[in-house]
């Protein structure tokens, strides 16, 4: 018998590409019943996000795969993890390009 019943799995290389910005791409990889959902953001050399992005309805949830992240405020080298309380902000950007594991657990 598997333990694999139930389980819901994707890889980056099948997952839709959308372009958010220039330089900025997500790629979903899953969406829960309850809103929560995960996906791989890529981020070239120089990309900086539009604007402020604003955690809401719930937490963000950043490891940084490859590269080195800045959140506007610091930078955050390949390994390291962030979690961003609901209704807090940021201005994702990355100098060097980044590969970053994002989940939002309430949506």
């Amino acid at each position: 018998m598997g333990g694999t019943a139930g389980y819901v799995w994707s890889t980056v290389d099948d997952a839709p590409v959308r372009e958010l910005f220039p330089g900025i791409r997500s790629r979903p990889l899953w969406t829960g019943a309850n809103g929560a959902k995960a996906q791989v953001l890529e981020m070239d050399p120089g990309s900086c996000w539009e604007g402020i992005d604003v955690h809401a309805p719930g937490p963000e949830e950043v490891f940084v795969v490859s590269g080195t992240f800045h959140d506007g405020d610091r930078d955050h080298p390949a390994g390291s993890f962030l979690h961003a309380p609901a209704g807090s902000w940021h201005v994702p950007q990355s100098a060097a390009g980044c590969v970053l594991f994002v989940f939002y657990p309430e949506g």
